[in-house]
């Protein structure tokens, strides 16, 4: 089994935030953005499903970035699911918008959400970084918390889509396989 998470912020007042940007991609692999359809469970939204017949646990925490590893470990350790079972989508500001890469474990670069993550389970969790780029002279974050404008959507919605493309090499371990649709980092 795979735990896949998309980083964000609960509430409508976040939706369209750069922050969100996990869980813009959680909507879209799949294809629902109605929370009703979500169970509200271990400080989360979840949904169960399967991708290439591998079942898959998709969740979207309910506490916040800064402290997004509660909902993780909680999960981890209910369905006994280890960490390097992992896929974690998160906004990522060293990246310009429209980019998206995979990165192996390592250190959360600044991110509150990756660092509450490894805190919580450690480091050996699979990220997909999707570029939001970096603001020329608003504070960072500011900058996580405003709202995409349209045209950035547009762009956006490229990268979203490679991250459905993307999610089923990733559950059946093929990252090598994702070079075709991420930059590796």
């Amino acid at each position: 089994m795979k735990l896949i998470v998309g980083l964000g912020n609960p509430g409508v007042r976040y939706e369209r935030t750069r922050h969100n940007t996990g869980f813009m991609a959680l909507n879209l692999i799949t294809n629902d953005d109605n929370s009703q359809n979500w169970q509200n469970r271990f400080e989360s939204l979840i949904k169960f499903g399967n991708i290439e017949q591998k079942k898959v646990i998709f969740l979207k925490p309910s506490t916040y970035m800064n402290l997004s590893g509660i909902s993780v470990q909680k999960v981890l350790n209910f369905y006994k699911i280890r960490t390097e079972n992992t896929i974690v989508f998160h906004d990522d500001i060293d990246l310009p918008l429209g980019a998206v890469k995979l990165k192996e474990g390592g250190g959360h670069a600044g991110h509150n959400g990756l660092r509450s993550i490894s805190k919580e389970v450690g480091e050996s969790y699979l990220r997909v970084r999707i570029g939001v780029g970096r603001p020329k002279e608003e504070v960072v974050s500011n900058y996580v918390l405003s709202d995409f404008s349209d045209s950035d959507i547009t762009i956006l919605n490229q990268s979203l889509l490679k991250c459905c493309l993307g999610i089923q090499f990733l559950v059946k371990n093929k990252n090598e396989d994702c070079r075709t649709i991420f930059s590796k980092n």
